[in-house]
C-alpha cells in the first residue's frame, strides 16, 4: 500500500528553524494536492500549508511569512521549511497527500506524524 514517510521534527528554541520532509512510497501513486497539518493539545487539526501539482500554495494565516512548502512532483515528496518558530507552533505535524493510485483509484494518505516542540 502507498504510505507517506515523514522525517524531521524535534525540539528547538523560539526563533530557530526546522525542516520537515515527507515522501510517498510503497505503491503506484500520483499525488495531486500535498500538504501539512498539525494537531496541538486542546486544539482542532489545522491545515498549515498545502501545495498543488502546479505549485499553487496555501498557508494558514498563523504561519504566513515564516513557513514555506515545496514539492517534487516526480518523487512525490513534500517539504515544509519552518523559520522563526514560535512556542505556539508546538504540535504534531502530519503530511497528507491525495491523488490517483492503482487503477486511478482516489487515495488520501496520511503520514505517521512527527512532534515539533518549540521552547521559549
Amino acid at each position: 500500500q502507498v504510505q507517506l514517510v515523514q522525517s524531521g521534527g524535534g525540539l528547538v528554541r523560539a526563533g530557530e528553524s526546522l525542516r520537515l520532509s515527507c515522501v510517498a512510497s510503497g505503491g503506484i501513486f500520483r499525488a495531486n494536492v500535498m500538504g501539512w497539518y498539525r494537531l496541538a493539545p486542546g486544539k482542532e487539526r489545522e491545515l498549515v500549508a498545502q501545495i498543488t501539482t502546479g505549485g499553487t500554495t496555501t498557508y494558514a494565516d498563523s504561519v504566513k511569512g515564516r513557513f514555506t512548502i515545496s514539492r517534487d512532483n516526480a518523487e512525490n515528496t513534500v517539504t515544509l521549511q519552518m523559520n522563526s518558530l514560535k512556542p505556539e507552533d508546538t504540535a504534531f505535524y502530519y503530511c497528507k497527500a491525495d491523488g490517483a493510485g492503482r487503477y486511478d483509484r482516489y487515495l488520501e494518505v496520511w503520514g505517521q506524524g512527527t512532534l515539533v516542540t518549540v521552547s521559549s
